[in-house]
């Protein structure tokens, strides 16, 4: 991660966005494919999340548990080495060229940069380093006995929770920080909350709703693809 900078805020989502795909679901047809899990019901019910999330009803907590339940039995060294894998054969393919042109050029010009996804931080982490940005806030888990519960820690960072989060991050900052002039790039609906209370909203490869949503309100529309 890069030092603090003097700059503005400059806020990422990630899955979709700096990213042609998304991780969560990527995470789960990987374990499918090291058969770590069985194929058919793995896959109808990461899909039937991933449904849950493109309608913006997603049920956070069940589906952090549905992600960390093949894992939950592994230590940090047999998780880093999945992880390890999973980076190369599953994310490193899906990273945009211009995603990351786009946060090298925040960070040239002195901003502070972050990605701030509802993905939890075992998976979120890693990816995050490859754009070399200030900060990750993520959906935070809990640990026992150096394992994953399945648990979430704190706040989900997903929808009002990314607002949640953020604020208490930049609260932490002692006014270095002002969300009212940052500059937000995302793809989903689901970050709607957060869009609306920045100055800058951009609309990253949007899905539908947030494409209407983008048009009405005269945001900016953006594509990292292609």
């Amino acid at each position: 991660m890069q030092s603090i900078s003097s700059g503005k805020l400059a806020l990422f989502d990630l899955d979709n966005t700096l990213l042609e795909g998304d991780s969560d679901h990527a995470w789960g047809e990987f374990l499918i494919s090291k058969r770590l899990v069985e194929e058919k019901a793995h896959r109808e019910k990461n899909d039937y999340f991933y449904d849950q999330y493109k309608q913006g009803a997603l049920d956070i907590h069940g589906y952090v548990a549905f992600t960390l339940e093949p894992v939950m039995q592994l230590d940090s060294c047999q998780r880093t080495q999945l992880l390890a894998d999973f980076m190369e054969h599953s994310v490193e393919p899906i990273v945009l060229d211009k995603g990351r042109q786009l946060v090298r050029k925040h960070l040239d010009a002195g901003d502070f940069c972050i990605i701030i996804t509802a993905t939890n931080e075992f998976i979120s982490a890693p990816i995050a380093k490859l754009f070399d940005i200030n900060l990750l806030i993520a959906t935070e888990l809990q640990i026992s006995n150096g394992k994953y519960n399945g648990k979430i820690s704190g706040t989900p960072c997903y929808q009002d929770g990314k607002v949640s989060k953020l604020n208490d991050w930049i609260d932490q900052q002692k006014q270095r920080f002002k969300l009212r002039d940052a500059v937000f790039y995302s793809d989903s609906i689901n970050d709607l909350p957060l869009l609306q209370e920045v100055a800058k909203p951009v609309a990253v490869d949007p899905d539908q709703q947030l494409r209407d949503k983008a048009e009405s309100e005269g945001w900016s529309i953006l594509t990292l693809r292609g």
